[in-house]
């Protein structure tokens, strides 16, 4: 039984979320965070300094936190050669994407989510979405040229790296922007719809 803390409304939950149904994983969840509080608290901060979610823990009382390192640490622990990949450069492509969606692809976009989803119309401050849909354009641009050479972001198979990078072009999707034609990413994220693994997690509203 793996133990996770986190609200489902958090991207970075949803990532592990996502990651423990396609291994199969059962999962006792927690919600933390947000209105639920308790990451603030000196026993959570005692297994997470950061005082954020997600935080898990295993079977074995293994904790870890930060959403792509757990994701990186289910998959090698469950499915060493499937969603973590056995052939080193296809691994090192799929940790290259997930640090690009951390470091680069998530801080662009942030902007417009938390103003278009999470602000009251008369509080949203236009010139932060511009600024935040000018910096994510370009990244979309270069992830639909990737995604047209390749059936997956790590190559020809579904791996770890299609996880988190699906998950930001949910939220994306779901903000209300008009957007130009992405064939490639459309046709990408369709195939990460109809996961059954993905169920619960791309069908979601975004809030």
């Amino acid at each position: 039984m793996l133990r996770l803390w986190g609200r489902t409304s958090s991207i970075n939950v949803r990532k592990v979320i996502w990651t423990a149904q396609e291994l199969d994983l059962a999962v006792q969840r927690t919600d933390a965070g947000g209105q639920f509080g308790l990451v603030r608290e000196a026993e959570y901060l005692g297994h997470n300094p950061n005082g954020l979610v997600p935080l898990i823990e295993d079977e074995d009382g293994y904790r870890l936190w930060e959403s792509n390192v757990i994701v990186r640490y289910l998959c090698a622990r469950y499915a060493h050669g499937g969603l973590y990949p056995d052939d080193i450069k296809a691994r090192f492509v799929a940790e290259q994407w997930m640090d690009w969606q951390q470091t680069t692809f998530n801080p662009a976009g942030r902007d417009a989510f938390i103003q278009l989803l999470r602000t009251p119309s008369e509080q949203r401050d236009d010139a932060r979405i511009v600024r935040s849909v000018n910096a994510t354009v370009p990244l979309l641009a270069m992830l639909e040229a990737h995604l047209a050479k390749n059936a997956y972001m790590a190559g020809d198979h579904f791996s770890m790296a299609d996880i988190p990078i699906g998950c930001e072009i949910h939220r994306w999707f779901a903000l209300p922007l008009q957007r130009p034609p992405m064939p490639q990413i459309e046709r990408w994220f369709q195939s990460l719809v109809e996961r059954t693994g993905a169920r619960g997690v791309l069908d979601m509203q975004v809030s």
